[in-house]
């Protein structure tokens, strides 16, 4: 079986990477399962550029598939903030909650009675031989001022879905994931994974 190093060690990235690819015929293993101690420095200025840093670092340990995204929340009444910064938003170490909270207090101080968000993820592939391609997916939703749900992580309670009728974390895995940003790209990578084994 060919393996995919995914280069992340967030549980619940890996959890939803390995229930999209499943059926791929790869084994994906985490950085910790690979044994790699890699920290990067994300200092890209868009998805596309810290989904590449990441790949590119685990890549140069070794040479096999390697997968990486980077993925976060724009919000329209912030100018696409916290973007890139979207996992440390409210700061260096910041729970869910804390990014959650913090979120909520800048759209009300921005004054704009505009909630309309955008989830985006970009996956970044390398092959063995270097080839490095992009996988991107978007949703589109509305910014909640409570948190609804207890199942996702992240900003998941408070991103409502228009015409589901839910926030991401009041759905189950399976709904989720066929909605979600990071569902669609894993989608487009699995699509071309599948092809690319034929």
């Amino acid at each position: 079986m060919k393996t995919i190093i995914a280069a992340s060690n967030n549980k619940d990235k890996i959890r939803e990477i390995k229930q999209i690819l499943a059926s791929t015929g790869f084994e994906i293993l985490s950085l910790d399962d690979a044994g790699f101690a890699i920290d990067p420095d994300e200092s890209g200025q868009t998805f596309e550029e810290n989904a590449l840093i990441k790949a590119r670092a685990a890549f140069q340990i070794y040479k096999t598939y390697v997968m990486a995204d980077d993925s976060g929340l724009s919000i329209e009444a912030l100018n696409g903030l916290p973007g890139v910064n979207s996992r440390r938003y409210a700061g260096p170490g910041a729970s869910y909650a804390d990014n959650n909270m913090h979120l909520i207090e800048n759209i009300k101080n921005s004054g704009s009675e505009n909630f309309n968000a955008s989830f985006i993820c970009v996956i970044a592939l390398i092959e063995p031989d270097g080839k490095e391609l992009l996988f991107k997916g978007e949703c589109k939703g509305v910014i909640l001022q409570k948190p609804r749900g207890e199942n996702g992580f992240g900003y998941d309670p408070l991103f409502y879905i228009p015409g589901t009728g839910r926030t991401m974390a009041q759905m189950t895995d399976e709904e989720k994931n066929s909605v979600s940003h990071r569902g669609r790209a894993l989608q487009k990578l699995k699509d071309y994974l599948l092809g690319a084994k034929t």
